[in-house]
């Protein structure tokens, strides 16, 4: 579990260099984090660690990572942030 102040850095880090980059990993973040597995927690972190090229390419479907561990938290992320909007419709 992490602490106080490792889960403000780590929201400081989904804040990210692009607005769409933003959008994908901030709600991810403050809504669907604390729900993840340790291991899938320590993906998402290690992701956050990408260049924003590298996660914009990724997030937008024009590319997999060669992570296979990246590569399953990707769509991920953007299931559950496509079923969140959903529910909130």
């Amino acid at each position: 579990m992490l602490s106080p102040i490792e889960k403000s850095r780590l929201k400081w880090a989904c804040r990210r260099g692009m607005l769409e980059l933003d959008v994908i990993f901030m709600p991810f973040f403050e809504h669907e984090f604390d729900g993840l597995s340790e291991a899938e927690q320590q993906t998402f972190i290690r992701l956050l660690e990408c260049e924003d090229p590298e996660l914009f390419r990724w997030s937008m479907g024009h590319g997999v990572p060669e992570d296979p561990a990246f590569a399953a938290m990707i769509p991920l992320i953007l299931e559950r942030n496509q079923a969140r909007h959903d529910r909130q419709r």
